[in-house]
């Protein structure tokens, strides 16, 4: 169902349910949740989420039973106080295929996205008389702009690798190898300042944003980075 590997400082976290083109359903939402939050106690410093075999992910499970349960761990999934734009730690989508519907969506709850030939990215709701929340449209807008957000949720259309990297809704070109690179580089970045421009980014309340601000400037990493600029070094930042 899910798939995890530590390299180092960055944990991989990999959907398998190839036979469904790794789609959604309620289980494999909640994995997710726990999984990635779990690595992330455990020290990881980065995560990058991909899927198994041809597809990144196919979207909610369309043989599932659909209800707010689903909804609840799907959106929580994304965005809720556990999900992924609430980790402190980047994550990375390496979207080896395509990413229709929740596959979109859960690419952008991601931090950044390195985008392989074959990805593609759709939100085709006009198609199946579903329904996105707000975040994920006016993400969507925020990403690629509102041009393309509209060609995805009014027009139904589909934006290739080469579109999605035009516009900005793909960040790179690549394929998981160079995800997990790009992690590593991410890993040895200073943790609190990631962890406070996470929190400003994803819209958190003025008091956590306050506190990772204040908690930026009193840590021991921002004393090292000084001395490592003195001193002609890479800094090595522990977070604290």
């Amino acid at each position: 169902m899910l798939g995890v590997r530590r390299d180092g400082p960055v944990s991989v976290l990999t959907l398998r349910r190839p036979e469904r083109r790794n789609a959604l359903d309620l289980t494999l939402c909640r994995a997710l949740t726990a999984a990635s939050g779990a690595e992330v106690a455990a020290g990881a410093r980065a995560l990058v989420v991909t899927g198994e075999g041809s597809s990144f992910c196919a979207g909610a499970d369309l043989t599932g039973v659909y209800g707010d349960e689903f909804l609840d761990a799907l959106y929580g999934m994304l965005h809720g106080p556990e999900g992924l734009t609430a980790l402190p730690v980047p994550v990375v989508a390496a979207v080896n295929g395509p990413a229709i519907g929740g596959g979109t969506q859960l690419a952008m709850a991601c931090d950044l996205r390195v985008a392989g030939a074959a990805a593609r990215f759709a939100v085709p709701t006009p198609r199946n008389a579903m329904a996105v929340d707000a975040w994920t449209i006016r993400t969507l807008a925020s990403l690629a702009g509102g041009g393309v957000a509209r060609r995805l949720l009014v027009a139904a259309e589909t934006v290739d690798r080469d579109q999605a990297l035009a516009c900005g809704l793909a960040d790179r070109s690549g394929d998981v190898a160079d995800a997990v690179a790009w992690a590593h580089e991410l890993a040895a970045l200073a943790p609190l300042a990631i962890a406070h421009n996470k929190a400003v980014l994803n819209g958190a309340d003025d008091d956590v944003v306050a506190a990772g601000f204040a908690a930026c400037w009193a840590s021991d990493d921002v004393r090292e980075g000084a001395a490592a600029r003195a001193e002609k070094r890479p800094p090595v930042f522990a977070g604290r």
